[in-house]
Formats: structure tokens, C-alpha cells, sequence
């Protein structure tokens, strides 16, 4: 059995024991540095939206507040513990440092926005709060777009799970498809937002 089919069989397992609470502690993992996609969590609960067993808003509260509380964790520990800590213990935290050394480029390059786009970004967006919290972030602008982007991204993955019912489990075989789409789309962003700051200093410096 491979490493995503088991985590999905486990992730099912304790949604189904209990409910909203598992979906939170979930999402608390899946948004820290832990390997928990999203993808292997949030459509099954769709499914069980579906079936008449949760709610639309009971799913989407547990889910954004558990990414919230994961993101946060790793805010703090970016925020106190800075970039030595993270890497001295990261290792037993499932860290891998070239990860977040391209997410650090990533939040430098985009700023505060990139919090909010990372959470549609596959990798990034288990890594992103670590940079926020070691470049000193205001934390309400840090809860606010993690919130609405881990709101946002938790709720489509639920629609898609419900829209696929019984056949839910299917979709980490389209997702890899989207998230290719994502990190190409983000890519040409970035391309271009570099640009226009060469562009600026070209012109300054004439």
C-alpha cells in the first residue's frame, strides 16, 4: 500500500471515530510541516456531507480553524524559535530544509499576499507560516489571509468530494493535475512581478 492510499485509509478512519474534532486535528497537521495533504482529508469529509452525516458549515469551521491552529503553531515557532531552531529540530517534525528554503524565497519575493496564495500551492503551503513568523509578520494580517485562503481551499476540495460521492477517493489521481496548474500559474506571477521591479530599477537607475 503506498504512502498516500495509507493516509487516506487513516484519515477516513479517524473522521469517521470522530467527526468534526478529526477533521480538526487533521487540518491542524496538515497545515504544520507534517506530510498530511489536504487532498487526503477534506473530500472524504465532502462524501460524508453528502450521505447526510456532517454539514457544510460544521466541516468548514473544523477545517479552517484546525488550519488555522496548525499555521499558527508554526507562525511562533518562525517568530521565536527563528530559522536555527527549525532547522536544528526540524528533522523530527518531517522538515525537509530545501523545502523551506524555497519557501522562504517564495514569501520574500511575494510578501503578505504569498500567505494567502499559498494556501492553494502544493508543498508551500505546509511551510509558509515558518518564513512569516521569522520575518515578523503582523498577526492579524497573517490569521486573516490564512484563514480566508485555508477557508477557501478546504471548502473546494469538500465540494469536489461531495460532487464525487461514493468515487471520492479518486481525486488525489486529478488533483496532482491541478496543483501543476497552481504552481504554473503562480510561477508566471512571480515571473512577472520580478520583472516589473528590474523594469523599476532600470528606470531609476537611467
Amino acid at each position: 500500500m503506498g504512502l498516500t492510499n495509507l493516509i487516506i485509509q487513516y484519515s477516513t478512519m479517524i473522521i469517521e471515530n470522530i467527526g468534526y474534532t478529526g477533521v480538526f486535528l487533521l487540518m491542524i497537521l496538515e497545515s504544520m510541516i507534517a506530510p498530511l495533504p489536504s487532498e487526503a482529508v477534506m473530500p472524504f469529509a465532502g462524501f460524508l456531507i453528502h450521505e447526510g452525516k456532517m454539514t457544510w458549515a460544521g466541516v468548514a469551521f473544523a477545517s479552517t480553524l484546525g488550519s488555522l491552529v496548525g499555521s499558527l503553531v508554526s507562525y511562533y515557532l518562525g517568530l521565536f524559535g527563528g530559522k536555527p531552531l527549525i532547522l536544528k529540530f526540524g528533522k523530527y517534525l518531517f522538515l525537509d530544509v530545501h523545502h523551506l528554503e524555497l519557501t522562504e524565497k517564495f514569501f520574500a519575493k511575494n510578501g503578505e499576499i504569498a500567505v494567502f496564495i499559498s494556501r492553494f500551492i502544493p508543498v508551500v503551503r505546509h511551510f509558509i507560516s515558518i518564513p512569516a513568523g521569522v520575518g515578523k509578520m503582523n498577526i492579524v494580517k497573517f490569521i486573516t489571509y490564512t484563514a480566508i485562503g485555508a477557508c477557501g481551499w478546504n471548502v473546494f476540495l469538500t465540494w469536489v468530494g461531495y460532487l464525487m460521492k461514493e468515487n471520492w477517493e479518486q481525486i488525489h489521481h486529478y488533483t496532482k493535475y491541478g496543483d501543476i496548474i497552481v504552481i504554473s500559474v503562480t510561477l508566471v506571477f512571480i515571473f512577472l512581478f520580478v520583472k516589473k521591479s528590474l523594469d523599476k530599477r532600470k528606470l531609476k537607475a537611467k
